[in-house]
C-alpha cells in the first residue's frame, strides 16, 4: 500500500511536469500571511499552491474536504458560496475565488514578471491538473471525523514533492488547518530551515499543540491519525 500511495503521488507530479519543484525569480514579500480555504484533490486548488510554491509565498491553509464542518462553511459566510480555492489577501484586501485570477495576484504583488506557462496556460493546466487528480482519486477529497486542534500545525513542504502530498491529503480529510511553508529548489528560506530542523528534507511537521517534531511522510500521517482522527 505504501509504494502505491508513493508511486501514484509521483504520477502527479509527472502529471504537472513537476510544477512547483522550483522557486522562481521572487517580488516583494508579504508583511502578513495569506490565506488560502482550499482541498488537495481539487485540480484548481493545486494550480494555486504551485503558484505559492514558485513565488516561495507562505499561507495558512485552512483545508475544506467535501462534508467538512468548519472552513466550507466559513468560505460560504465570507465569499458567498461554496467554491474553491479561496484566497484572502490581508496586504491588499483583496478575497478572491478563481484560480487564474488568484494566480495572477499573486504574481503581479508578489512576482518579478507574468506567471510562467506552467500555471498560466488555461486549458494545458486544467487539464494536467486534472489527470494529477485522478492519479490519487480518492485521496485529499473527502471529510474523516477529527478533533480539532487549539494552534495550526506547521508543515514544510513544496508542492511537487510526492512525500509532501500524502501529509497535505490527511492534513485535508482530517481538516487541519496547517501553516504551508514552501521551500521548493532554489527557495532563499531553505537556509533557515535546516538550521530549524537539521537537515533539507521534506515533509517536516511541528505540531505546537504537542511540540512534536519530525520528519518522513509515513511517520508524520501516522501521527497526525494517532492523535487527531476519531474515527
Amino acid at each position: 500500500m505504501r509504494a502505491l500511495d508513493v508511486g501514484t503521488s509521483l504520477l502527479a507530479t509527472l502529471a504537472r511536469a513537476g510544477a512547483g519543484m522550483f522557486a522562481g525569480h521572487l517580488g516583494p514579500r508579504p508583511e502578513r500571511p495569506l490565506e488560502l480555504w482550499d482541498f488537495e484533490a481539487c485540480p484548481f486548488c493545486r494550480k494555486v499552491r504551485e503558484a505559492l510554491c514558485i513565488l516561495d509565498l507562505d499561507a495558512l491553509v485552512r483545508p475544506c474536504p467535501k462534508g467538512g464542518p468548519r472552513f466550507r462553511p466559513d468560505v460560504v459566510r465570507r465569499g458567498g458560496r461554496e467554491q474553491f480555492p479561496y484566497l484572502v489577501d490581508p496586504n491588499t484586501g483583496d478575497a478572491l475565488y478563481e484560480s487564474d485570477d488568484i494566480v495572477r495576484h499573486l504574481f503581479a504583488r508578489y512576482g518579478t514578471g507574468s506567471p510562467p506557462w506552467l500555471v498560466a496556460t488555461p486549458l494545458l493546466t486544467d487539464v494536467s491538473s486534472t489527470l494529477a487528480s485522478l492519479a490519487r482519486p480518492t485521496r485529499g477529497r473527502v471529510y474523516r471525523p477529527a478533533r480539532h486542534p487549539a494552534e495550526p500545525l506547521d508543515l514544510w513542504s513544496f508542492e511537487a514533492s510526492p512525500f509532501s502530498r500524502l501529509v497535505r491529503e490527511t492534513l485535508c480529510e482530517l481538516e487541519l488547518p496547517y501553516r504551508l511553508h514552501n521551500v521548493a529548489q532554489g527557495s532563499p528560506k531553505r537556509e533557515a530551515f535546516v538550521a530549524r530542523s537539521g537537515r533539507m528534507m521534506v515533509p517536516y511537521l511541528a505540531d505546537p499543540n504537542t511540540e512534536v517534531a519530525m520528519f518522513e511522510s509515513a511517520d508524520i500521517c501516522a501521527y497526525l491519525e494517532r492523535t487527531y482522527a476519531t474515527a
